[in-house]
């Protein structure tokens, strides 16, 4: 008799064990072993590890599958999340089955080996077959839905409960996710705020709101907001790097005159500090025309503001002008820094709040989370687990369609809380996100390019481009050892039917079979292989962290980042008071509740993984990445 001897490896997260009846038979090559059970006379433990042998007469080959079947015990119903299963065979070989995903009761499962395959590398009919099988299933359980016009389609899903048990949240996330939802609006609650829907009296009274523990950043943001050299460096470093861009020459619709910023250039003018390339540009046309929400039966306005900056030589990246609509006029002044306190004050609070809501719905809601969540149902509908790619990309993808559904049910749907709690709310939400998806483009989406169009490779201070291109290139270098390691051609890239219909659908379903985009709709060349996926790895980690993790360190202090305003903008100078500034800033309930947002949206759980957790264990055990 041969013996295999498996290791079967329980999961070490809540409710992993299992009471149901665990059978698992080996398929080889040239034959099938007798069917086993692995708990004959009890359960599963979670976080064990269950030795067992299985005996065959003959040899079964190479090892294709181990399959798994899950029957009830005693009419009790409970899944088990299995890691793995180690085989070592007669022959000396160990071979690792991963598996990482619930096995319901009355359910089978055929896992594969760990080794990662090409399919035109697949030529035994059994694993083909299961290869196939496993796709079409797929497509099956993950399918695209519409969700409004000119903006990338999403998960066929109404509900996180609708999506396989694999995909959801862990159940220790979810307690948490629950936990501190409840935890922070309660607090609110306690302080009589979240219905509260008077004015502030004054800004001194923001300082009591907060009563949790606060970070070193939030306590600068309260300190320094108003500041111009704080001001200026958050289009830089804050939780929205990405609007600043070079400025040569001034836009015809912003007529800043020489004498406007004349005593703020030092010894020099505009014309030569733009030819030196200190000059800079944020242009929120974007949000021309659009009209702003209600909230509490309060009209809000939005506007689309053009701020001019100027990098000193010291370094400091300073305000220089602002106009707080696209069109000049007389009707439209344009605010500078020699203005009263309280005029430049207000402009630059309109500017803010254009960044909320450009931030939110296009770097926020659109590039990273609504394009992963393209990201991943492709990798799922096409990528077989065998798939290199899709070993590759499906941990970048964790709990990604469980947040945009729970993104879309609880923030931006009719009853949502950016619909009841911001000024980019209701019907100006989906024509800014259509707005936002027609100006998409590849190059914008790879970090190196799109610091390049700004012209920002040599502003001082811009640590988002610093550390940005570092993790860039960190990501290049490992995302190129390991797809060099499996695809040794263009002709292999070329080949692979499951990769080009992985493109083809992010480019359907994603960026609408526009062109214009420049994403591609066919891989030819290994090297545009590995720069699309660092672009998707940086955008699910990096760039996402960049425009999420740092919401309320500079939002929780509303002046900074006021999710509405509510009076239009101001057509002459010299009329604002500090009444005018606490009169337009959101009311207290407006106020409290954007907070609690931004508040849970940087909630991390504790079963976070970091991308450098990811980088390293795939760096200590793939062959392909140790060469790069």
């Amino acid at each position: 008799m041969l013996t295999y001897t498996l290791t079967v490896y329980t999961g070490g997260r809540f409710l992993s064990g299992t009471t149901s009846t665990i059978y698992i038979k080996l398929i080889g090559q040239e034959g099938e072993s007798d069917v086993k059970k692995l708990n004959p006379l009890k359960g599963v433990s979670r976080a064990s590890e269950k030795q067992l042998t299985i005996e065959t007469e003959n040899t079964l080959g190479e090892l294709l599958f181990v399959n798994l079947q899950s029957k009830k015990f005693m009419g009790l119903d409970n899944d088990w999340f299995c890691d793995k299963i180690l085989v070592e065979t007669p022959e000396g070989d160990r071979i690792t089955f991963p598996c990482y995903r619930w096995i319901q009761a009355e359910k089978e499962l055929k896992l594969r080996s760990a080794k990662a395959t090409l399919v035109f590398q697949d030529i035994n009919p059994q694993l083909k077959a299961e290869r196939t099988r496993e796709v079409e299933s797929r497509q099956e359980e993950f399918k695209w839905d519409f969700y409004a016009d000119g903006v990338p389609e999403i998960i066929s899903a109404d509900t996180a409960f609708g999506l396989p048990p694999v995909i959801r949240f862990s159940y220790k996330k979810q307690a948490e996710f629950l936990y501190n939802s409840a935890r922070i609006l309660i607090s609110l609650k306690l302080q009589g705020l979240a219905n509260n829907t008077e004015q502030w009296e004054s800004i001194d009274e923001l300082h009591q709101v907060y009563v949790g523990k606060k970070t070193k950043t939030y306590e600068y943001v309260e300190e320094h907001w108003a500041e111009d050299e704080f001001f200026g460096d958050q289009f830089l470093n804050s939780i929205n790097p990405m609007v600043i861009k070079l400025c040569s020459t001034l836009p015809d619709n912003f007529p800043v005159t020489e004498d406007m910023v004349k005593g703020h250039l030092g010894d020099s003018t505009l014309e030569q500090e733009m030819q030196k390339g200190n000059i800079f540009l944020c242009d929120y046309k974007i949000l021309e025309g659009l009209v702003g929400n209600v909230v509490h039966d309060k009209q809000q306005y939005l506007t689309a503001p053009l701020c001019l900056l100027y990098s000193n030589p010291d370094g400091k990246m300073l305000p220089l002008a602002i106009q707080l609509g696209q069109k000049p006029g007389a009707d439209n002044p344009i605010f500078l820094p020699t203005d009263t306190k309280n005029d430049w004050l207000l402009a630059k609070m309109y500017v803010r709040a254009a960044e909320f809501s450009v931030h939110e719905v296009d770097f926020h809601l659109l590039r990273t989370h609504l394009l992963c969540e393209v990201y991943t149902v492709a990798t799922l509908r096409h990528l077989p687990c065998p798939h290199p790619l899709f070993k590759l990309v499906y941990p970048h993808t964790r709990y990604t369609l469980q947040m945009s559904i729970m993104g879309r049910n609880q923030l931006i749907s009719e009853d949502g809380s950016i619909t009841k709690y911001s000024g980019i709310g209701g019907q100006s939400l989906p024509k800014l996100l259509s707005r936002a998806t027609a100006s998409l483009s590849y190059s914008a989406l790879c970090l190196p390019e799109n610091i390049s169009e700004r012209g920002l490779e040599n502003v001082p201070n811009y640590y988002y481009r610093d550390d940005g291109i570092k993790l860039w290139n960190i990501i290049n270098k490992y995302v190129g050892g390991v797809l060099q390691y499996y695809y040794k051609s263009d002709e292999d890239v070329q080949k692979d039917t499951e990769l080009q219909q992985w493109i083809m659908e992010i480019f359907k379903h994603g960026f609408l079979q526009k062109k214009s985009t420049g994403i591609p709709e066919s891989f030819q060349t290994v090297v545009d292989l590995v720069k699309f996926v660092t672009m998707v790895i940086f955008t699910a980690s990096a760039q996402h962290a960049a425009v999420n993790n740092g919401q309320f360190d500079f939002g929780g202090w509303m002046p900074n980042y006021p999710s509405a305003l509510g009076k239009p903008p101001p057509k002459e100078k010299g009329q604002t008071t500090e009444t005018t500034i606490q009169q337009t800033l959101p009311n207290k309930s407006t106020t409290v509740n954007a907070m609690a947002i931004v508040k849970l949206l940087t909630e991390q759980s504790t079963d976070f993984v970091s991308l450098l957790t990811l980088l390293r264990l795939y760096r200590g055990g793939h062959p392909g990445f140790r060469k790069y």
